[in-house]
């Protein structure tokens, strides 16, 4: 997957909207992730209201590229009925990678946001969309055509790989 190579933090977005059938490519991508016992604690909002997105690029000092994209993701996790509440911010994570492979795939440019687990970040992004009892905000993710490009970094580190 050239995807994995090529994806970057992207932080700045053009004035142009995302087709919907590519948002829905991205959450099909995000829900196609794995999760533990297939138990699929997810749940998305796709943000395009210019008034919650600046609200979300306030959740912490480093969301505030947020404020200009035409989209943001916010990967929400269930805390009821699941199997092993544990491992949920795992699947997320799974989800959310997934997310910004597809983003890349379909030219689109994107940045993982963190908020889980830091209490006043998820507590902020829940506030700005008015979450129900029993959701938590896992990240936020804007979207969008990129006004940037560069060329991935090379992550390689030999000296991390340990033969047995």
């Amino acid at each position: 997957m050239k995807e994995i190579f090529e994806r970057i933090s992207v932080r700045k977005y053009e004035d142009r909207p995302v087709e919907p059938e590519k948002a829905e490519q991205i959450l099909r991508a995000a829900m196609a992730a794995p999760s533990a016992g297939n138990q699929q604690p997810w749940e998305f909002y796709l943000v395009t209201d210019k008034e919650k997105i600046r609200q979300l690029s306030e959740i912490s000092p480093y969301a505030a590229c947020a404020a200009n994209a035409p989209m943001v993701i916010v990967p929400c996790y269930r805390t009821e009925d699941l199997r092993w509440s544990e491992t949920v911010l795992i699947d997320l994570a799974c989800a959310a990678e997934n997310m910004l492979l597809e983003i890349t795939s379909l030219g689109l440019g994107g940045v993982w946001l963190c908020a889980a687990p830091l209490e006043d970040r998820m507590t902020k992004a829940e506030a700005a969309l008015s979450l129900p009892k029993g959701l938590r905000a896992y990240a936020v993710i804007p979207v969008g055509y990129p006004a940037e490009s560069r060329p991935q970094q090379d992550r390689f580190d030999r000296s991390r790989i340990h033969y047995i």
